[in-house]
């Protein structure tokens, strides 16, 4: 794997969560997170005081900077959540249709199950809930996943419409990536 640029490079992860709807008291769930936590941090300022982002991985070393960094930026509505995604209820810190938005933000690039990963999604999201898939466009680029381990959007929607997802939209949230919206 190449070395990949960081994730305010790659997105602009506020326009991105506004797009999607994201707002103040909503609850919002980072569904691989990673250490950097782009998107945790950001859906953390939108939803507020009165909100709730669950940044959930199942690297314990990525959790433990996602609480350096929303410590640093003064932000107490995080939620670091230990869990394998492929597992259902897997994340049990987060209850059945409590989360407004759902994201799977390259993610599915790194595992084989996502008829697995999705369910689990579908289980905390909230009756109309909607859910983000950002990964990466196969198209050849120099940096990013092998070749072997893109994933085909057409294959991320069939899987979504198979786990019971109602397909919103597809837009392209930057120049390496593809991504499809979908609803509970």
């Amino acid at each position: 794997m190449t070395k990949i640029p960081s994730g305010t490079t790659l997105f602009k992860t506020d326009k991105i969560l506004h797009r999607i709807g994201v707002g103040p008291g909503q609850v919002v769930a980072d569904l691989g997170c990673g250490g950097s936590g782009y998107f945790v941090l950001q859906a953390a300022k939108m939803v507020g005081s009165k909100g709730t982002v669950f940044g959930i991985d199942v690297l314990k070393s990525a959790l433990s900077n996602l609480i350096s960094r929303a410590r640093l930026a003064g932000l107490a509505n995080i939620i670091p959540v230990w869990s394998n995604l492929e597992i259902f209820r897997g994340a049990r810190l987060v209850r059945d249709e409590v989360v407004d938005v759902g994201l799977l933000i390259n993610l599915l690039f790194q595992s084989k199950r996502h008829a697995d990963i999705l369910r689990e999604t579908y289980r905390m999201l909230k009756p109309k809930g909607r859910l983000l898939v950002i990964d990466w466009k196969i198209s050849g680029m120099k940096m990013g996943p092998t070749q072997e381990n893109l994933i085909n959007p057409k294959n991320v929607h069939e899987d979504a419409l198979d786990a019971g997802f109602e397909f919103v939209e597809e837009f392209t949230p930057g120049p390496y990536h593809f991504a499809l919206v979908f609803r509970k």
